[in-house]
């Protein structure tokens, strides 16, 4: 039944371009009842700013019928996908990438190891024309008005689960990833990540990468280690 739930979707979906599958995936995903902990969600998709930035960028990378290689984070952050809308991409980056905007030029730390990442692979039009960049719940998590995720409370985990599959199941089926590879990013969402692709069986191989807000706090001084050992991995898969 999900196998060809999943044929049935991919058929359908790949009719449109890889940006507008997933402008409509992320426009239309949906908010989550109340959940523990006073943690709210947010969907950056439904601002005017980041979803006009965000369509900017879709139109601009995201543009053919090819499936992506998923690079997939936790829940996206405030400062980062939360104001461009593109993930791991804060308003320098997107600056860089031919995408101007007025947003407040507050650098943050997982964006500039994904922007390094993307330059040591030939910048953003050879990168994004062969991988997408994105997370395995696509709405943004706050708690006191800072960052959360998803896994922080096992009650929230729990309450999010069916939306979590819900929302790797359609970028797969529907936004059209790759299914031979994925590659997760931070170890403990590859917790989560296996978890999910053993219940969905999703992709055939995952591999899992330490989190660019990891490496910049912890590793920062190798950088271009690191880097490197991203590009290895993604010029594997």
């Amino acid at each position: 039944m999900r196998r060809a739930a999943v044929q049935r979707g991919t058929t359908y979906c790949l009719r449109m371009s890889f940006a507008n599958r997933l402008t409509r995936f992320l426009t239309e995903f949906p908010l989550p009842p109340p959940l523990p902990e006073n943690v709210q969600a947010y969907s950056p998709y439904q601002e005017p700013t980041p979803r006009a930035l965000f369509t900017q960028f879709a139109q601009r990378y995201y543009q053919g019928e090819q499936p992506r290689v998923a690079l997939l984070g936790i829940n996206p952050g405030r400062l980062g996908n939360g104001r461009t809308g593109v993930a791991f991409t804060d308003p320098v980056a997107l600056a860089a990438w031919g995408i101007e905007n007025t947003l407040p030029r507050r650098r943050e730390p997982s964006s500039e190891f994904v922007q390094a990442v993307v330059q040591a692979m030939g910048g953003p039009q050879a990168f994004y024309q062969r991988f997408f960049l994105g997370s395995l719940y696509p709405l943004v998590l706050l708690r006191e008005g800072l960052n959360y995720n998803f896994y922080d409370s096992s009650a929230v985990t729990a309450a999010l689960w069916p939306s979590i599959q819900e929302a790797v199941l359609r970028q797969t089926t529907e936004v059209g990833l790759a299914r031979h590879a994925a590659i997760c990013l931070g170890r403990r969402n590859g917790q989560y990540f296996t978890r999910l692709n053993e219940e969905l069986h999703l992709f055939d191989q995952l591999h899992i990468l330490d989190h660019p807000r990891f490496l910049m706090q912890y590793k920062r001084r190798a950088l271009a280690e690191n880097v490197a050992r991203y590009v290895e991995v993604l010029n594997s898969v």
